[in-house]
């Protein structure tokens, strides 16, 4: 085998321009699957990144009726739904797919949040527990976070992000400020930020109402004290932080599962659902691999040409060396033998043009990504495969110039010397 590997080397260097034409279609055909399949998977990332953000993997569960958000400011408290229990929080802790979990309540587009003559509108108030900063990925940058005390004792305190900051106050003039919030005189204590910040691609309205209220300023306080504005034994909403994106779906369901068995409503309309980003991003890859699978299929067609181009320039080895065979089998090589040279030869000529196949595909891939915006994804088993797959054909289509050089006669060939 290290003889027939040798002579294959030697023999491709003997023909440099005739080699690299020959390989020229398995280069091709190897740099378009690489460069396509990394385009897939830089898509994905990509439509991840637009949906859920990098690096977050939280899910928001909320109570919804009849498929839309239930509206508590309108509508009130429903009926046959309780609060979030210690031991539901517990449940959903034990789940595989959740590392964190974290209770709030919520009023999106809250009006009558003022500081002297300004306010702010369309903002988003929440009522957090001690865990929600944490979960959700926030970190104080200016003043303090919420202490026990704050909880225990009901204080009137607010954390502010830096959007509602900048509507009310000059920067790092905001701690120590009363606001109010329904008539409410509440502290600011501290100013807040996401840790990780994105910035997603809205291309809906649906899209464009989920973001909205993030951009128009947070206001938080402790949930203990949300009844001193809003309402006495409201249902929460639920945050889960899932270990990785793809348990993100998973995580919510089962989550929506453990809230739901607790409602005693006989509507049927009422339920705790997630709003999974995660599927919709699913959806949209699925789309998007369809598309690209049928590109695939194409540049498969320049494999199969390559394959032909290595079957045809096998044969007229074959016809150049028929002395060299003759004089082989005449002293002794065996068509075993024989087959095994020329099948070396053609699976080398076509792994050199596999390897340098999935070199030219990274090259392609980064040029795409550079232009497109996307994200660079390289793809070590596809990489592996397509050098396999190529050494593959080389068998394949150099059996049969193989099989032609093994039947030789040696008179036959050695006439034709």
């Amino acid at each position: 085998m290290i003889e027939n590997i040798r002579l294959s080397f030697q023999g491709i260097w003997a023909h440099k321009m005739r080699s690299f034409l020959t390989m020229l279609g398995i280069i091709i055909g190897i740099a378009s699957l690489i460069s396509i399949v990394s385009t897939i998977k830089g898509t994905n990332e990509q439509i991840k990144k637009n949906l859920i953000g990098e690096g977050d993997n939280v899910v928001e569960v909320f109570l919804s009726e009849n498929g839309g958000e239930y509206q508590m400011e309108y509508q009130g408290i429903p009926a046959g739904v309780p609060v979030i229990t210690k031991e539901q929080k517990d449940a959903i802790l034990d789940l595989k797919e959740v590392e964190e979990v974290t209770l709030y309540q919520s009023r999106l587009y809250a009006d009558g949040i003022f500081y002297q003559n300004k306010s702010m509108e369309g903002g988003n108030v929440l009522g957090i527990d001690q865990d929600y900063l944490d979960v959700c990925g926030y970190q104080i940058i200016r003043g303090r976070g919420f202490s026990r005390e704050d909880y225990e004792n009901y204080r009137k305190v607010v954390l502010i992000d830096e959007t509602a900051s900048g509507s009310f106050f000059e920067k790092g003039q905001e701690i120590g400020k009363t606001i109010e919030i329904k008539g409410e005189p509440f502290t600011v204590v501290g100013v807040v930020k996401k840790a990780e910040e994105y910035e997603p691609v809205i291309n809906s309205k649906e899209e464009y109402y989920t973001y909205y209220s993030n951009s128009s300023g947070m206001v938080f306080m402790p949930d203990a004290s949300w009844p001193i504005v809003y309402q006495y034994d409201e249902p929460q909403q639920v945050s889960v932080k899932a270990p990785s994106p793809e348990e993100m779906s998973a995580a919510g369901k089962k989550t929506a599962e453990i809230l739901n068995a607790s409602i005693t409503s006989t509507t049927g309309t009422i339920e705790y659902k997630a709003k999974d980003m995660m599927e919709k991003a699913k959806g949209l890859q699925q789309i998007s691999e369809s598309t690209n699978r049928q590109l695939l299929w194409i540049a498969s067609i320049s494999l199969l040409v390559g394959g032909i181009g290595v079957m045809n320039i096998m044969l007229v080895s074959v016809t150049e060396r028929t002395g060299e065979i003759g004089l082989k089998k005449a002293i002794g090589a065996n068509k075993r033998r024989i087959l095994g040279q020329f099948l070396t030869e053609a699976s080398v000529l076509t792994s050199i043009g596999g390897i340098l196949g999935v070199f030219g595909g990274i090259a392609l891939a980064a040029i795409i990504a550079k232009m497109s915006g996307t994200p660079m994804v390289i793809s070590v088993p596809a990489a592996v495969g397509a050098v396999i797959f190529s050494t593959v054909i080389g068998i394949v289509f150099g059996l049969l110039p193989s099989i032609k050089a093994a039947n030789l006669s040696p008179i036959e060939a050695l006439r034709r010397m």
